[in-house]
């Protein structure tokens, strides 16, 4: 059995990346109509919660109800993970019980590690370096919204965190031009900069950066882990609040989207997440759509 993982969205080809946005659209349109179907009873999702989050667990938790299975939900204090037993044991003992595992962790080797032990899917439901399963909710709302992301204009406004590195593989898999826009020293990883050169680009200026763009993303200026680190973030990020005047410069249909939670009055100004640009709301209910897509997509391809 050939087993597929979802580690970052270069896990999969870009017409497979395709497929699961067309096929979570085609779920979402069904569960609205009462006609959605419930193909993977008995199946099981161990779901490793090492971060505390609330629309990951929600999102996880309801698909697999939907799709006719059930999701286990394990935090560090229910399981010995990489403290008593090492990862790779951890990873075959589940592996052997569960049918697919969502892991929400730090570090990204933890879960690479976990992955190549595993004789199930691995998903990547969140690290410190990548966040790909949020970009398929995002890929999903601009589809659904503007049609094809394809030669569009992204910018990316803040830190150059997981969510920003996973943009940058976005960029690459959806073929569209990404600009970063953030204060010397906060960058994402120079290797990946000088890898997807063709398609990423940095700016400093906010304003040049979001000129006549069709997307405009941001997120919380110090991610999970970075709260030590407010006040100081607070003053590098002061000049790359997404606001109404920044959102002016872009392009009459831009749409701006955020992945949540958010910081009003800081990441961006207190109404945005209801100015007529922003898909917010729609972004977050496309986690449920894409991940039971992704889901059905690695179950399938596993067998």
């Amino acid at each position: 059995m050939t087993v597929r993982h979802f580690l970052t969205l270069n896990d999969c080809t870009p017409a497979e990346l395709q497929q699961i946005i067309h096929r979570a659209i085609e779920m979402k349109q069904n569960l609205k109509a009462i006609a959605h179907e419930a193909p993977f009873k008995n199946t099981v999702m161990g779901m490793l919660f090492e971060k505390s989050s609330t629309r990951t667990r929600v999102s996880f938790e309801a698909g697999m109800a939907q799709l006719g299975g059930h999701a286990m939900f394990l935090s560090p204090n229910d399981i010995q993970l990489g403290r008593g037993e090492p990862i790779e044991d951890t990873a075959i003992v589940l592996s052997s019980m569960l049918d697919i595992i969502m892991v929400r962790t730090f570090g990204h080797e933890r879960l690479e590690k976990l992955a190549e032990y595993s004789s199930v899917p691995v998903i990547n439901a969140l690290t410190d370096s990548y966040h790909p399963c949020q970009l398929l909710a995002d890929m999903q709302t601009y589809q659904e919204c503007r049609g094809s992301i394809q030669g569009k204009k992204v910018v990316w406004v803040g830190d150059g965190n997981n969510m920003c590195q996973s943009y940058m593989n976005a960029a690459k898999q959806f073929n569209f031009q990404l600009i970063i826009t953030c204060p010397e020293g906060y960058e994402p990883e120079n290797q990946l900069l000088d890898d997807l050169s063709s398609y990423v680009s940095v700016v400093r200026s906010p304003t040049d950066a979001v000129k006549d763009a069709d997307l405009v993303v941001t997120d919380v200026w110090a991610s999970m882990g970075k709260e030590e680190e407010q006040a100081k973030r607070v003053k590098a990020f002061a000049d790359y609040q997404v606001n109404e005047a920044l959102l002016d410069l872009t392009k009459n249909d831009a749409l701006f989207m955020h992945c949540l939670p958010a910081h009003r009055g800081e990441e961006i100004s207190e109404n945005l997440l209801e100015h007529e640009k922003s898909v917010v709301w729609q972004e977050a209910e496309n986690r449920l759509h894409a991940q039971k897509a992704l889901i059905e997509f690695l179950l399938n391809a596993s067998h």
